[in-house]
């Protein structure tokens, strides 16, 4: 009797075995790898995919709107992609790795570029924008009122909130209800009927925006003073509250000398290319420039100009004894609490542990506050529970000091909580074994226990002295960088690099964000090659005792 021939997924009898299935194997991985898509999921990635549609338009308009060609293709070529990955039922790894992975650029590999791409340049306070924009500001600026200006009623409005709007100007031109809308970007008409204009001619209400009233305007009136509003023949600016004048610009660009000229005065300022501004003969610079390429600039001036070197060398040192300070003091604190409370002839351990973790379930920045009161001369707790009168922050190394005991309170229950697992995690039948064979407890603990310890919490330790390096609140909210020296107050005894360039960036007259981003990719630097090695050796600790 012949047996029929068995066509492919059929089952067939094998002697002394159950049926075999035969079929594609390839067929059986793509049905285990293609399961079907619960009602849930699909709803999860229908909602997921249409916000990022949703994202991906939002983000087109204004990149449309500024012509950033290159950045609308990478908008577009980003959501496709998503969509083709997200959409269909392979790469199924690449799924889980591009989420994670475009967080990462946006949000670390982004920001770290932008901040580089700007340590080369001017920007800051006076060099945001281009060449032509500081022209405008500086003719803008230089509006003065002449005889037979014309007067409008003036209306000032926000969009948005009265006290943080950005602020606009609602004119009438006189004898007609013509209402025209002025901001920093020029003067334009509103639509007919957009506006109601009361019997004075003053826009009383205007479609889109929140006209201010006396006390809402009076608030702002110093904002209100500065905002100049080109025009054609010169710029809009306020005389008072209600009236707005077209004033005459005294300074004026003239292309063919690449100059601005004053016809007041007859002083000159010619466009430096190198500096991005315009300088006089005698070096003055206008205040308004514009954003330039300053190469290494930066960089040297860190290490040339004597009012900044000097004290760097002096802060980076003390920025090195506080961030090797803290980190180790809070760890040799918190690993002898965690092996004091990991002897089982101790009780109520866990009690112990729920006081001594208190510091760290607080605010850190409301107890650096506290801290910087306990430690005032007349009235500070320190003072008067000890009988003292030492003047904590008026001393260098009283300060240094006052800091550091600041950060071993708050840090020492961090160390303890990873010490107290640490511990747990060794056996201890190695500490027994070292006890049988006659050790010491400081010979069991220096040959076996604090390795191991080491061993475990050194990338912790890292990361904590990576963190204390450029701890600004630590600084900050307690001496502000105090005491100062009287020939050089913008570096302090207690200032950190990172609060020394704050204060070298941001402290003065204008913002320096190019100078800031400058010392940010020094500190880097100092952080990543301590790191490197640190790392490197633990390693090698690793090595030794796996």
């Amino acid at each position: 009797m012949s047996t029929p021939l068995s066509g492919p997924g059929s089952a067939q009898q094998a002697p002394g075995r159950g049926p075999v299935r035969t079929g594609s194997p390839r067929t059986s991985r793509t049905a285990r790898n293609h399961a079907p898509i619960t009602a849930a999921g699909l709803a999860a990635k229908v909602i997921l995919l249409g916000l990022v549609a949703g994202i991906a338009i939002w983000s087109a308009f204004p990149l449309v709107a500024a012509e950033k060609w290159v950045g609308l293709t990478v908008l577009v070529l980003t959501t496709t992609a998503l969509f083709y990955l997200y959409l269909g039922r392979r790469h199924v790894p690449a799924k889980y790795l591009v989420p994670g992975t475009l967080f990462l650029i946006a949000f670390q590999v982004v920001p770290v570029l932008y901040t580089a791409s700007t340590a080369f340049t001017n920007f800051g306070d006076g060099h945001r924008g281009s060449k032509d924009d500081a022209i405008v500001a500086i003719q803008s600026s230089s509006v003065k009122q002449v005889p037979g200006s014309t007067q409008y009623p003036l209306s000032v409005a926000t969009k948005g909130d009265p006290a943080t709007g950005a602020l606009v100007f609602l004119i009438t031109t006189p004898g007609t209800d013509t209402v025209s809308v002025g901001d920093a970007g020029g003067l334009r008409p509103l639509d007919p009927g957009a506006a109601t204009v009361g019997p004075s001619g003053k826009v009383t209400a205007a479609d889109g925006y929140t006209v201010l009233n006396f006390g809402q305007a009076s608030a702002r009136s110093k904002d209100i003073t500065n905002l100049v509003v080109p025009t054609a023949g010169g710029a809009l600016r306020s005389s008072g509250l209600s009236r707005a004048y077209e004033g005459k610009a005294v300074r004026a660009y003239d292309a063919g000398c690449d100059c601005v000229k004053d016809s007041d005065s007859g002083k000159t300022w010619t466009a430096d290319g190198e500096v991005g501004a315009f300088v006089a003969v005698d070096g003055e610079r206008l205040a308004q420039g514009w954003k330039v390429n300053v190469g290494l600039s930066n960089f040297t001036r860190v290490l040339t100009d004597e009012r900044i070197s000097g004290p760097f060398l002096g802060t980076l040192i003390w920025n090195f004894a506080f961030a090797i300070g803290s980190t180790g003091g809070t760890f040799i604190l918190g690993m002898v609490i965690a092996l004091a409370l990991h002897s089982p002839r101790v009780r109520g351990t866990n009690l112990y542990r729920m006081l001594l973790i208190l510091p760290y379930a607080m605010p850190s920045f409301a107890m650096l506050l506290v801290w910087r009161d306990m430690f005032n001369t007349d009235f500070g707790l320190i003072n008067n529970l000890f009988g003292l009168s030492v003047d904590w922050f008026g001393q260098d190394w009283s300060a240094r000091a006052a800091v550091i005991l600041v950060q071993l309170w708050l840090g020492y229950p961090y160390m303890f909580l990873v010490a107290t697992g640490a511990l747990q995690a060794i056996p201890r039948e190695l500490t027994e074994a070292t006890s049988v064979d006659g050790a010491s407890r400081w010979q069991s603990f220096r040959a076996v226990t604090l390795p191991l310890l080491l061993v475990a919490l050194s990338p912790l330790l890292i990361s904590s002295f990576a963190f204390n390096f450029n701890n600004f609140n630590a600084i900050y909210l307690t001496t502000e960088g105090a005491p100062f020296p009287a020939d050089n107050p913008s570096n302090g005894a207690t200032d950190l690099l990172i609060t020394y360039t704050y204060r070298l960036a941001f402290g003065g007259q204008a913002a320096q964000f190019g100078f800031a981003a400058a010392i940010s990719l020094f500190i880097f630097a100092i952080v990543a090659v301590v790191s490197a090695v640190s790392f490197r050796r633990t390693r090698q600790q690793e090595e030794v005792y796996a």
